[in-house]
């Protein structure tokens, strides 16, 4: 299975950029496009719907302003819709985290925190690792890694306390 990753400009690659490299580190494989649900609505419905002949198992979705790329995606699919709302406007994201959070009953988008792309690609692996036991294993050590990054940076606290 691999994960789509779907974004409304070419300006929000260096957003999802680390997801898209999280998501190799946990040998997760993922298709990157540009496409805008107002701009290219033809096109975002093609994607969506001949993603699972391609094998995708969910989708990332990031756009800033009001653009409702992940509803739009969630539309089309049964397939997990995870969305990024993205800072692009005078309006610091929160008008993307509204529109993508702001889903009707029947059509859910999992939505992450602003230009929270790392976590759309932790959830992504969590749920594929449901089924696959690899990624459940690489999941563990990423925790446990995270984990030992804290207690490196408790001691080096500690250290300038005495």
């Amino acid at each position: 299975m691999k994960a789509a990753i779907i974004m409304g400009s070419d300006s929000d690659w260096p957003i999802l950029k680390p997801a898209y490299e999280l998501l190799k580190q946990f040998g997760i494989e993922s298709e990157v496009c540009v496409a805008s649900a107002h701009r290219t609505p033809e096109k975002v419905k093609e994607i969506v719907s001949t993603a699972p002949q391609r094998g995708v198992g969910a989708f990332i979705s990031a756009a800033g302003a009001a653009a409702h790329l992940g509803g739009v995606i969630a539309s089309y699919t049964t397939l997990p819709v995870i969305g990024v709302p993205i800072n692009a406007t005078s309006l610091n994201g929160m008008d993307a985290l509204l529109s993508t959070v702001q889903m009707p009953s029947g059509i859910p988008v999992a939505t992450m925190a602003i230009n929270g792309a790392k976590n759309a690609a932790i959830f992504v692996a969590e749920i594929f690792a449901l089924s696959d036991d690899k990624i459940k294993e690489k999941l563990v050590g990423y925790r446990e890694k995270l984990v030992s990054d804290v207690e490196t940076k408790a001691k080096r606290v500690e250290k300038q306390l005495e």
